[in-house]
């Protein structure tokens, strides 16, 4: 068999691999001839459930994978956690109809690097997808003056890291420590080792403390 050409490793090197996430079949194979049809661009694989995917973008990792949230048994957030649990580095861009801001940021705590609705026109999305790819962080317009607004009045929270703001965000919800170690696939210890740096961080001596230290209200 002849060795491909350079131009053959040129072109591979140049596509830009995509995975679908999604429930609805008219959504996916949309999203499916929208990124076939664009130039550098092919849909390696589409799953119609979480649990397919998880077990999918382990034995074959795209560039980029489009994610619904609201999804049949696990949903989009909890396959993204688990994912980057195991180290993926694949980039997720979350693709739904929610733009509630619990939404929003439990995403993006998972791991997401971009979010989209579903009202993107396919210019859009593809914009979208190769700017992710690039190292951005889209995000439809509404739900980043949702993203900006948050961080109005308070810094504190950049004093944490990413796994401590998940945490912090986690104990919000008025979630206990054993169930915050089994959302985020980690042990207790551990969940009480991060605790214990956030309160160092921010100076406090509690929950309610650092709760209302970053967000600026009582919980």
């Amino acid at each position: 068999m002849a060795t491909p050409g350079i131009w053959y490793y040129l072109y591979q090197m140049e596509t830009i691999l995509v995975s679908i996430v999604e429930d609805i079949s008219e959504i996916r194979e949309g999203l499916r001839f929208i990124i076939n049809q664009s130039e550098g661009f092919k849909c390696l694989s589409a799953y119609s459930n979480a649990e397919d995917a998880y077990t999918g973008l382990l034995q074959q990792a795209p560039h980029i994978a489009i994610m619904d949230i609201a999804l049949p048994g696990a949903t989009g957030v909890d396959c993204i956690r688990r994912l980057k649990a195991r180290g993926s580095a694949i980039r997720f861009l979350v693709f739904t109809i929610y733009e509630d801001s619990e939404q929003v940021f439990d995403a993006l705590a998972a791991g997401a690097s971009g979010y989209l609705l579903k009202n993107a026109s396919p210019a859009k999305i593809i914009e979208s997808l190769r700017e992710l790819h690039e190292g951005g962080a889209p995000m439809s317009t509404s739900i980043a003056r949702k993203v900006v607004a948050s961080f109005h009045g308070t810094d504190e929270r950049d004093k944490l890291s990413i796994r401590e703001q998940e945490i912090l965000q986690l104990l919000a919800k008025g979630f206990l420590y054993k169930e915050i170690a089994d959302k985020l696939y980690i042990s207790t210890g551990t969940v009480r080792q991060h605790i214990h740096h956030i309160y160092e961080k921010l100076h406090v001596q509690n929950r309610t403390e650092a709760l209302n230290k970053v967000y600026g209200r009582k919980r």
